[in-house]
């Protein structure tokens, strides 16, 4: 059953805030004031003659009026209005333009377009959107840039406005005119893939791009080719003078303003990305973009290769697969809004694109003319039909015999052939719901073991914050140890200076080195170097003096050669002590004979004698 589309009930009225208002002033999107309208008090957009809705977050994303033709033919193609396509998938087409002028060296290219790029409806809880209904992905089996797309860009639905719509010389065709409630319709346009003849002239550019995004230290990645853009201030969606390649600075006819501060440009690009405040915003490609300053090499084939546009102003109805939702994406949330929208990262459509339904059966439609700026394009190009699947009214007819006998019989043919359409639809259904039904199983198990992966990686990350304690405490210790031993250092620096104004005060000289340099220690070495000398000098002067006093004291003994010998002199075997005191002893009595004889007594001497 088709998802219901909110049609005209999605539109509210314009909320730009003058946060927003300040930085499209600061990037002035476009060169012409009239250019860009701002809505009043209207909650369903009615721009005026030449004007379509866009939203800011367009605009930031490298939309500028006029409208890139390379854009113009997307449009055509894919039968869609700019309302219809997410901010992402604008980033995505403005990338794509920035890699083929700048680091490919070409025109933007169609048929390397189809080999990179689909698209698919987007919707959630069985509505599909109006509003950002079609989202720009990335093929599976292709590799191609990271860009790093935010899940979520929020509230974008609430910020439209009016961009008047021009014709310069090299683009004949206006994109449709707006309408708010029109259904986006499957086309089969959106899954179209290059030729065989296109992927062989497209090979080189292939090649490229892989180079590119592979090449050691020099790789490229969106968020560069995003920064970059951003940063000459140059819109890759706006129809210019010259192509990017032939970019010549600051005085670019092309430039919209002035260069923008290091941090209004990481604000810009983390806003529409996926950047955080800690990553890094590249100021600089690793590879170096084409430009007047680097210009293309010699012999250089430029290309081109755009969307095909309608011949003579009117074209054919296109080949439309089917009304309903043909594949739902996970939202690109708004945080405050009524519904999501698109995610547009690569990751999230590579499932989506994958599990998409399976086409319905294609319906005749009326062979209708239409001229442009009457209607929204509604189909693929000429390029994209193939004769095998298309059938006209007429051809049908001329295969059914009941159509003129039995009108109804017919009908109820056709009815019938729709019914065996529809029904192995259902069974196509049935099986992309096993399918999804598997995957889910599969992935409730890896989240089983990552739940418990969990749960040991908790056990080994305290493990692991005991041995940071452990590394810690131990770093800690050793910078203790550094401080005292720096402290140890610092201290016999002191000491060492200290000693040497000592002696440069009581020597009244200082000292030179031969090679003198900056070295406190080796300093102090010299210090004590003439100290020793100084030492020596008066060792020498006492040896000197002591060969010539020792004959003086000790005539007739021998000079000793060491201190202990010399000793030895003072420390003969026999009691000096002892023979001082006898000596004395005798002289004393010696001395008293003599006074008892002076004094002429008589003196019994023999009683003397025994006096002890």
């Amino acid at each position: 059953m088709a998802a219901p589309d909110l049609g005209a009930s999605e539109w509210e009225r314009s909320k730009i805030s003058n946060q927003d208002t300040n930085l499209m002033k600061k990037l002035v999107l476009m060169k012409k004031k009239e250019a860009l309208i701002f809505p009043s008090e209207e909650s369903f957009p009615t721009p005026p003659i030449q004007y379509r809705v866009s939203f800011v977050d367009h605009l930031i994303r490298g939309l500028s009026a006029p409208i890139h033709e390379f854009l113009r033919g997307l449009l055509f193609v894919y039968g869609l209005q700019l309302h219809q396509l997410t901010p992402n998938s604008i980033l995505h087409v403005s990338i794509f333009i920035t890699l083929c002028e700048c680091f490919l060296g070409t025109q933007p290219n169609w048929a390397l377009w189809k080999r990179i790029f689909c698209l698919r409806r987007n919707g959630s809880h069985n509505i599909a959107y109006n509003i950002g209904g079609v989202v720009i992905y990335v093929r599976p089996d292709v590799e191609y840039f990271d860009v790093k797309f935010p899940d979520s860009v929020q509230g974008w639905r609430k910020r439209w406005l009016y961009v008047r719509e021009e014709c310069s010389d090299s683009q004949e065709y206006n994109i449709a005119p707006f309408d708010g409630s029109a259904k986006i319709l499957r086309r089969r346009s959106w899954d179209a893939e290059a030729t065989e003849e296109e992927k062989t002239a497209t090979e080189a550019l292939m090649k490229r791009i892989h180079e590119l995004q592979n090449t050691r230290g020099k790789e490229l990645s969106g968020i560069q080719i995003t920064a970059y853009f951003l940063r000459i201030r140059v819109q890759p969606l706006q129809a210019r003078k010259n192509p990017m390649w032939m970019y010549a600075g600051q005085k670019d006819v092309d430039r919209l303003s002035k260069n923008l501060s290091v941090k209004d440009l990481e604000k810009l690009v983390r806003r529409i990305s996926s950047l955080s405040k800690k990553d890094p915003v590249p100021t600089s490609c690793r590879v170096e973009p084409y430009s007047g300053a680097h210009a293309l090499p010699q012999n250089h084939q430029v290309t081109s290769s755009l969307p095909p546009l309608p011949e003579g102003g009117e074209v054919d109805d296109r080949d439309i697969v089917a009304d309903d939702v043909q594949g739902t994406s996970r939202p690109e949330s708004e945080v405050a809004g009524s519904h999501k929208s698109v995610a547009s990262s690569e990751r999230e459509t590579d499932s989506g694109a994958s599990e998409s339904m399976p086409s319905l059966p294609s319906a005749a439609s009326p062979k209708n003319k239409r001229k442009r700026d009457e209607v929204a394009d509604s189909g693929t190009s000429k390029a994209d039909e193939s004769p095998a699947e298309e059938t006209s009214p007429e051809e049908e007819e001329a295969f059914n015999p009941y159509n003129d006998a039995l009108p109804l019989m017919g009908q109820f043919i056709r009815l019938g052939t729709q019914f065996i359409g529809y029904r192995d639809t259902v069974d196509n259904l049935k099986e992309a719901l096993a399918k999804a039904n598997k995957r889910a199983d599969d992935l409730a198990l890896k989240l089983e073991q990552s739940e418990k992966a969990r749960e040991k990686a908790e056990l080994d990350a305290a493990s692991v914050e005991s041995l940071r304690k452990r590394l810690h405490d131990a770093e800690t210790a050793l910078s203790d140890n550094t401080t005292q031993q720096l402290a140890r250092e610092e201290d016999i620096i002191a000491r060492l200076e200290s000693q040497n104004r000592r002696f440069v005060r009581r020597m009244s000289q200082d000292f030179e080195l031969e090679k003198p340099v900056d070295d406190r220690l080796l300093d102090a070495l010299s210090l004590l170097e003439i100290h020793g000398d100084e030492v020596r000098r008066g060792i020498s002067d006492a040896k000197t003096a002591f060969s010539r006093l020792f004959p003086y004291f000790f005539p007739k003994k021998e000079q000793p050669n060491t201190f202990a010998a010399f000793t030895k002199h003072f420390l003969p075997e026999e009691d000096l002590g002892l023979n001082l005191r006898q000596e004395n002893l005798k002289i004393g009595v010696e001395g008293t004979i003599a006074l008892v004889a002076e004094s002429q007594q008589n003196i019994d001497w023999a009683k003397v004698g025994e006096v002890k």
